[in-house]
């Protein structure tokens, strides 16, 4: 009997160890997405609540490094370089962290994003952009603390920030115009290199047209001042489908040539192979 007792014992001291209580978080995370532009825009934070507290002044005093939210970093990541303050932030994601003042805002684009709040010692090296925006009055209190992205246009939108009745808007640009213009002037311009290339490479391999794939790999190479020595492989490859065995063998021999330099053994045996298959060797 006590040995039962005893197993029950095990038992419910086993449950007690393994159960898990899920309870609402006190600062619930909370993620928005949004397109600039042709600029992908990704925010993620944490949401304090006042709960009837003071915030600004108190909670968040003033004059001192803020981890802008609760709990992990804050964090902002663009899929494109964008324009902060004058300054050009590359592509990738960022911390954001901001110094509150009663009149104005000092936020901070950190490239460490891996701290749990504010960085146990900060090194001004990793601040990639600072902004300085003013805290404007807002007639409707946020009781949660609010990130945004807002007053979207083509050419960019606010990191908008509101706790209380503080608002504070930091202004960023992206380079949708002039990504714009590029692919305009790249489609009038007709096809590039490597479009000819790749529709070369994609009809050789699959068999289809190896007449349309020549003219296409003639036009590439033509436009290709510094054939690589994958390049002229494929090139090889092709030429020997549509019965060039003399133009094969010439560009197989360059790419074996350029393999050598780079020391890439792969290419060196398939084109050695291919060069004693068609009796160059």
């Amino acid at each position: 009997m006590k040995k039962l007792l005893f197993v029950a014992f095990l038992g419910l001291m086993t449950a007690g160890a393994t159960a898990q209580i899920e309870t609402p978080a006190p600062s619930p995370a909370a993620k928005v997405m949004q397109t600039v532009g042709l600029t992908d825009v990704t925010l993620e934070y944490s949401r304090p609540a006042m709960r009837g507290r003071t915030i600004m002044g108190d909670l968040v005093p003033y004059g001192a490094m803020w981890r802008t939210g609760a709990n992990a970093n804050t964090t902002v990541e663009f899929s494109t370089p964008v324009t902060v303050a004058g300054t050009e932030l590359k592509a990738g994601k960022y911390a954001v962290y901001t110094k509150p003042t009663a009149s104005t805002w000092e936020v901070y684009f950190y490239t460490d994003t891996n701290n749990w709040g504010t960085p146990q010692k900060w090194d001004d090296s990793k601040v990639a952009a600072k902004a300085t925006a003013k805290a404007q009055m807002s007639n409707m209190p946020a009781e949660s603390f609010t990130m945004g992205i807002n007053h979207l246009s083509n050419d960019g939108a606010h990191l908008t920030m509101q706790w209380d009745k503080t608002y504070v808007a930091v202004p960023f640009t992206v380079p949708a115009n002039e990504t714009v213009l590029a692919s305009i002037d790249k489609m009038m311009a007709g096809p590039g290199m490597g479009d000819y290339y790749a529709a070369a490479v994609y009809l050789s391999s699959t068999g289809q047209s190896l007449d349309k794939a020549k003219s296409y790999m003639d036009k590439a190479m033509s436009m290709n001042k510094d054939p690589k020595f994958w390049q002229l492989r494929q090139q090889s490859l092709l030429l020997a489908k549509v019965g060039d065995k003399k133009g094969a063998i010439k560009a197989a021999q360059a790419s074996l040539k350029g393999a050598k330099e780079a020391k890439n053994q792969d290419y060196v045996k398939m084109n050695t192979d291919s060069l004693k298959e068609w009796g160059a060797m």
